[in-house]
């Protein structure tokens, strides 16, 4: 069953960040307001197909039922690792498959996946081709998330009808280029065009938008003011307020903000890598923020060494 045809109008997604968006903050994003749609951190498929790399980037498929539907997503730059990728994801329980054709970081640009595919379209549609040829005998929809351009918005056009062309289930549009990174605005004045593309080429075809959407309300002002988008995909707004999904914006307090923190802790502990402590520090600015103390609380939680020593911290600030 295609689950992008059961959504409401329009739904919302979680954009998938690296090292961010993992099984452990996914959890605490569906408790706080859950969208209506997960994806997974990006996994090379290469590194999947590798007796030796599998492991290391397998664990970016966990997830737990609480995320249901969630999407795999996958990166590379070879279409037959792809498709061995796909043939094991489809026995995985995902709700669907998401190639992404957008990430701006130096080094997956220079292995010639993410970004560098929209200067590839050629290879682009052989990748598609290859995830569909083995998703399709398990029914599992195709999407794939993107940027405008590589260098310029204008080439959004000719790339963005490439891959329409691909009979994809849905496709994410982040508005700005590789080049623009997270830098300038986003080019919202070329939403009504894009659907125009989409309307023409593949209407069947789910239309996501990204960036510098802030929290539902904007979403859905967004999608009053441009007839035709389906979804709208929040990132970075994630982190300016943790609650950005729920559907009755309101106000929280500390006590809610320490509460959400808390269950991250526990959930760090559950199935987080106990290792890997410090990048878990990055988190603390979304829950310790906008009310009186927090820079005193969360510079001393930028000093704890577990989880053990963050609650403590939390517990003398408190009483």
């Amino acid at each position: 069953m295609n689950f992008w045809y059961n959504l409401p109008q329009p739904f919302f997604v979680l954009a998938p960040m690296e090292d961010v968006t993992d099984t452990v903050f996914r959890q605490v994003v569906a408790r706080a307001g859950r969208p209506d749609v997960f994806v997974t951190e990006f996994m090379n498929v290469s590194g999947f197909t590798h007796p030796t790399g599998r492991e290391s980037v397998a664990r970016r498929l966990k997830y737990a039922s609480s995320e249901q539907p969630i999407v795999a997503q996958i990166w590379g730059n070879r279409p037959d690792d792809f498709a061995q990728t796909a043939h094991e994801i489809a026995q995985m329980d995902f709700a669907g498959i998401d190639i992404n054709m957008g990430c701006p970081d130096k080094a997956v640009v220079r292995s010639g996946g993410g970004a560098a595919l929209i200067q590839n379209p050629e290879l682009a549609s052989e990748i598609i081709d290859a995830v569909k040829r083995v998703a399709q005998k398990k029914r599992l929809p195709i999407s794939v998330k993107t940027r405008v351009g590589f260098s310029r918005a204008d080439e959004w056009r000719g790339w963005l009808t490439t891959l329409l062309e691909q009979d994809l289930d849905a496709l994410t549009v982040h508005l700005r280029t590789r080049r623009e990174m997270s830098r300038v605005p986003a080019h919202r004045e070329l939403i009504p065009d894009i659907v125009k593309l989409r309307d023409k080429v593949a209407p069947h075809a789910k239309l996501i938008i990204n960036g510098d959407i802030r929290d539902r309300t904007d979403g859905l002002k967004l999608a009053d003011e441009n007839t035709g988008v389906d979804g709208l995909m929040i990132g970075r707004g994630v982190f300016a307020n943790p609650f950005c999904f729920e559907p009755y914006p309101r106000q929280h307090d500390r006590a809610e903000l320490i509460e959400l923190l808390k269950y991250h802790l526990d959930l760090f502990d559950t199935h987080g890598d106990a290792r890997k402590f410090e990048p878990l520090k990055k988190f603390f600015k979304i829950y310790i923020n906008n009310f009186p103390g927090a820079a005193d609380l969360r510079a001393k939680l930028m000093t704890a060494k577990n989880t053990d020593t963050a609650r403590q911290i939390i517990k003398e600030v408190i009483k």
